[in-house]
């Protein structure tokens, strides 16, 4: 919701309180500052699976899901291609900063699971959730590259799979995705579930998310989309 469709991709619009809210949660999830991902995921699109993507299971299964962020090019010392391909982030003091100290946020949640709840909640709060939520946000760049539907015929191997679409809250529905990236809205039929759509849907009807895209199509699986 935050670092993918907001930031990369500028598919909606809030407050920049809300945007930057987003960005300090995306760096819960332990992958880097918001300049370093945005940057890794508009090189994905503009390569994908071709020469030049960072993490396209052509490379290999695992190169995709995993590899790739230890031994890869993933542009996080890359100042040049950060400012290539994120020219509307590095003008953002916030964001600047967010990126260099993009650890922060983490340490101080986790030493204050630890005051207040011990062991168990640094472990559950933590550990377990940052384990748990990389490899979910990584079978986006795998699984959803390998099985699953294919609704649109784009120029790269994306896939609609429904059990990463479950675990990442619609970041599953990959084929739609590829064929219209800056739609806000990932599930076009009404059984694509899209729990992060459903949110900014929200944020919309409260009047705190402006200029919302969406893919326009007049039907998609016998359901019309908006």
């Amino acid at each position: 919701m935050g670092y993918h469709r907001l930031l990369t991709h500028r598919a909606y619009q809030v407050p920049k309180w809300i945007e930057y809210f987003l960005a300090i949660c995306g760096t819960m999830a332990l992958e880097g500052g918001p300049i370093f991902w945005v940057a890794t995921h508009r090189v994905h699109h503009q390569f994908s699976d071709k020469d030049g993507d960072p993490h396209t299971p052509r490379d290999g299964k695992w190169w995709s899901h995993i590899v790739w962020m230890l031994v890869g090019d993933v542009t996080h010392c890359d100042t040049e291609a950060c400012a290539r391909y994120a020219p509307d982030m590095i003008t953002d003091r916030f964001h600047m900063w967010l990126s260099k100290y993009h650890y922060v946020p983490l340490v101080v949640v986790s030493l204050l699971l630890l005051v207040f709840g011990g062991l168990p909640f640094l472990l559950w709060g933590t550990f377990f959730r940052v384990a748990a939520g990389l490899h979910a946000t990584w079978l986006v760049n795998s699984a959803t590259h390998l099985w699953g539907n294919r609704r649109f015929p784009t120029r790269d191997d994306s896939r609609n799979n429904m059990l990463v679409a479950l675990v990442t809250f619609g970041e599953g529905w990959h084929n739609n995705h590829h064929a219209h990236p800056t739609s806000a809205r990932h599930g076009l039929a009404w059984y694509e579930i899209d729990i992060t759509w459903m949110t900014i849907w929200l944020l919309k009807t409260l009047g705190l998310a402006a200029k919302v895209k969406t893919a326009k199509l007049t039907r998609v699986a016998g359901t019309k989309a908006a």
